[in-house]
């Protein structure tokens, strides 16, 4: 979906969530198509699916035809309209979170995964001054991936096997030897 799509779609939906305002706003079609190029040009510095959430968000909460200015501060939302927390919120979450890491309950798997991108070790042993800008890097590269609209996924990790082998060291298989050569009387 590019920004076109997405001025195209949330045009559509106003129109069917506010069907006899829509149509007086935009009683023709020259009307509409400014409109959609006037919006084009105030939403292009927001990704598609964060303008198309942005809107769907508005109609959920509003009775009335919005205007470009709710829809852009639906946009400045941002984070919030994909369930992820501010990049201070995630920060603190990623400090704070008791281990095992992988066993917390997360707010969301990108918390949890620019904790690790970042380190756990640095997290919770260099100032903040020094790792809330690491962090916020690695968090805010995520948070792009979901806004676009990919899923993140914390892979399960694999259990230990239950028997561990290791080689035997040179005198510890010497005294193996010796001892079965003894138990079988050789």
């Amino acid at each position: 979906m590019d920004h076109v799509d997405a001025i195209n779609q949330i045009f559509a939906e106003f129109e069917f969530a506010y069907h006899n305002q829509f149509h007086k706003a935009f009683a023709d079609a020259q009307s509409l198509a400014i409109a959609k190029k006037y919006w084009l040009s105030c939403l292009e510095n927001y990704s598609p699916p964060q303008i198309v959430q942005a809107a769907k968000s508005v109609i959920r909460e509003s009775e009335y035809l919005p205007s470009i200015a709710v829809i852009l501060q639906a946009c400045e939302k941002g984070y919030v309209l994909f369930g992820l927390p501010s990049a201070r919120e995630a920060y603190v979450e990623a400090c704070r979170a008791p281990s095992p890491k992988r066993d917390f309950a997360w707010s969301h798997a990108a918390v949890y995964l620019a904790g690790q991108a970042t380190g756990w070790f640095e997290l919770a042993n260099e100032p903040e001054a020094s790792m809330l800008p690491r962090f916020t890097y690695h968090y805010e590269q995520l948070c792009r991936k979901v806004i676009a609209g990919e899923e993140l996924v914390l892979e399960p990790v694999e259990p230990l096997p239950e028997k561990v082998e290791r080689p035997l060291s040179k005198a510890e298989a010497q005294a193996r030897i010796a001892k079965m050569r003894k138990e079988l009387g050789l």
